[in-house]
């Protein structure tokens, strides 16, 4: 409920985009994001929002404010009840009655270069096993290795995940995938290449096969036949990322087997030439 929200209260107290990031002393390019979905702030601009509005943070990212008659009695029962005092504490955590469907709250850690343009922010092999607990660490997501790949456009948030093993060759080990941030899950089409970040499996690369509304899991297809397809529980995924570009050092490896064919075409077409000339 965060951008609906964040919408609202802007609204309410009567304050532009420039306004509100002001009083929250961030750039109004990232209201603009928060308020379209395209990002998520971090915890300690939620605690920010939940104070100047004078909510709770349970509140402002549970309670859908839109709907005035229920946030006049949400507003009531709120009266007492303070904001989160510091980021990081037990407070943060938040009930989720959607997760089954694969609309469950997930706060993204992002980070921003100097012009507040969002960086692509590289998981490493090496760090792969870290992620699953610090991905939504902004601490740990500002340590990671950073860049930009301007061809992407400014339309989503963006990670570079390196992959390993040969279950989606041709594209090789090693290669990096860069995926935009899913928010809805219930949006992913079948078929869809994606980074997958759950608690059992960790990070793989697969093709998804949406299946939240009828069995609440999603099916992991892997490009080598090799492999055989699995599902997944909802409850254990953590992040989705669909893959929109990769960078490897691998070439491709020519399809020798073709070549030959077109080379035995070839050699045909000559022998009936020279036959039509005798």
């Amino acid at each position: 409920m965060i951008n609906t929200n964040l919408k609202f209260w802007r609204r309410e107290l009567s304050l532009t985009q420039a306004q509100l990031a002001d009083k929250l002393n961030i750039k109004r390019s990232l209201i603009g994001a928060y308020e379209e979905g395209r990002a998520e702030p971090k915890l300690t601009t939620l605690v920010k929002m939940a104070r100047l509005f004078g909510i709770s943070l349970d509140a402002l990212v549970t309670t859908d404010f839109s709907k005035k008659r229920q946030a006049a009695a949400v507003l009531r029962q709120l009266q007492n009840a303070p904001a989160l005092e510091a980021a990081g504490t037990d407070g943060a955590s938040v009930a989720d009655p959607e997760r089954s469907k694969g609309e469950n709250l997930r706060v993204l850690a992002i980070t921003v270069d100097k012009n507040q343009n969002e960086n692509i922010e590289l998981v490493p092999l090496k760090a792969a096993a870290g992620y699953l607990n610090g991905y939504a660490d902004q601490e740990y997501i500002e340590d990671l290795p950073k860049f930009r790949l301007p061809m992407l456009g400014q339309t989503g948030t963006f990670r570079a995940f390196e992959i390993a093993g040969d279950s989606m060759l041709p594209i090789a080990s090693g290669t990096v995938i860069v995926g935009r941030y899913v928010a809805d899950w219930n949006e992913v089409k079948d078929g869809t290449p994606c980074i997958v970040v759950s608690k059992k499996e960790g990070i793989v690369f697969k093709r998804v096969f949406n299946r939240l509304q009828d069995a609440a899991t999603l099916t992991l297809h892997s490009d080598n036949p090799v492999y055989s397809p699995y599902d997944i529980d909802v409850e254990d995924v953590l992040e989705i990322w669909e893959a929109k570009s990769y960078i490897s050092s691998t070439f491709p490896i020519a399809d020798l087997s073709l070549n030959r064919l077109a080379s035995i075409v070839l050699d045909l077409q000559k022998q009936v030439t020279t036959l039509k000339k005798a």
